[in-house]
């Protein structure tokens, strides 16, 4: 077996878990981790028992040690690193969100076809089979009315924000904020199943940091509404349903998938006024979350394709053209919205 040599650039948490995912696939081998200092590469090496390591981007994406990068790096770097790996011919699985707007999205996609290598984000769950189970059993919704989707996850970053320590998380020199950071979990799959939208409608909370806290989005699809909520200053536990003239689709949570539930309409149901129970279309699975994304890529790299299916890199453009008319609303102003 051919196996795919992964750089990482990124130590944190999220990189720890991607890395737990990926090595459930034979395929995945883990190569290479850059950091910008020494100390810090040779610790995560150590973790990850990872042979080599790099404080220069540059020399390890012209490395021949590895095929592909995974970038876990602040959003604000998103686009030029990937770019800089693509030039070198290396593949890249972007972290979420793609890059800080949509114009850095379109230099990527450019840089993807130029150079012909894969490019996909690392948005997970779209890409699990429990959001499959989602698109499998759309239809029996009838025709689609209203996607409702919420994640308020309360930051632990913002009590430092609140004594007067302003984290990255809080920062818009790093492209963050709730809608980057939580939100686009909310957006994204939302893109995926209804497209692009028609019209959106947005309100929030700004910090005074210049970052969202929080928002609400009402978004205009031909027949259809959608509505999404999201705050990193307050926790919620609605879930994600799509709503139907024939039923209803509901999911757990929409960061992570556990359960989906299909409940055919009253009168679709039996027609005698008895209320229909909930049926489980969740699907059963023994993978980390974080295998499928990595499974995905890799199956491009193999087939020589540019770009998923299910995570194209169109999708990843729509759901930054809908954030940025999102911040647009909002007044949420990036340092990288004034690079040309």
């Amino acid at each position: 077996m051919k196996k795919v040599r992964f750089g990482v650039v990124g130590t944190n948490f999220i990189t720890d878990w991607v890395i737990a995912g990926a090595r459930q696939d034979e395929r995945f081998e883990l190569a290479a981790v850059y950091s910008r200092t020494r100390e810090t590469a040779d610790a995560f090496a150590a973790k990850h028992q990872i042979p080599h390591t790099f404080t220069s981007l540059e020399e390890m994406a012209e490395s021949p040690l590895i095929d592909a990068v995974y970038i876990a790096s602040p959003n604000f770097l998103h686009a030029s690193q990937s770019i800089l790996c693509m030039q070198k011919g290396k593949h890249v699985l972007c972290e979420k969100p793609f890059a800080s707007n949509a114009r850095e999205a379109r230099d990527m996609m450019a840089a993807s076809k130029k150079y012909k290598v894969a490019l996909m984000e690392a948005m997970k769950p779209t890409l699990t089979p429990n959001f499959k189970a989602v698109i499998e059993n759309l239809d029996r919704v009838g025709v689609v009315r209203r996607y409702f989707s919420s994640y308020c996850q309360y930051s632990s970053r913002y009590d430092k924000f609140k004594e007067g320590t302003v984290l990255n998380a809080f920062k818009p020199e790093f492209s963050n904020g709730a809608m980057m950071d939580i939100g686009i979990y909310t957006v994204y799959p939302m893109v995926v199943l209804f497209g692009r939208p028609k019209k959106i409608d947005a309100s929030g909370v700004m910090l005074s940091s210049g970052v969202d806290g929080q928002g609400a989005v009402n978004l205009k699809y031909e027949g259809m509404n959608a509505t999404v909520l999201y705050s990193k200053i307050a926790n919620s536990s609605l879930p994600t349903e799509i709503q139907g003239e024939d039923g209803n689709i509901t999911l757990d949570r929409i960061n992570i998938i556990s359960h989906v539930n299909y409940t055919p309409r009253l009168e679709a149901a039996s027609g005698k006024g008895s209320q229909p129970s909930p049926e489980n279309i969740s699907a059963l699975t023994d993978k980390d979350e974080y295998y499928y994304e990595i499974a995905e890529f890799i199956d491009l790299i193999e087939s020589g394709k540019l770009e998923s299916a299910v995570n194209t890199q169109e999708n990843s453009l729509i759901t930054l053209e809908v954030i940025d008319e999102v911040r647009r609303q909002l007044g949420v102003v990036y340092p990288a919205d004034h690079k040309s």
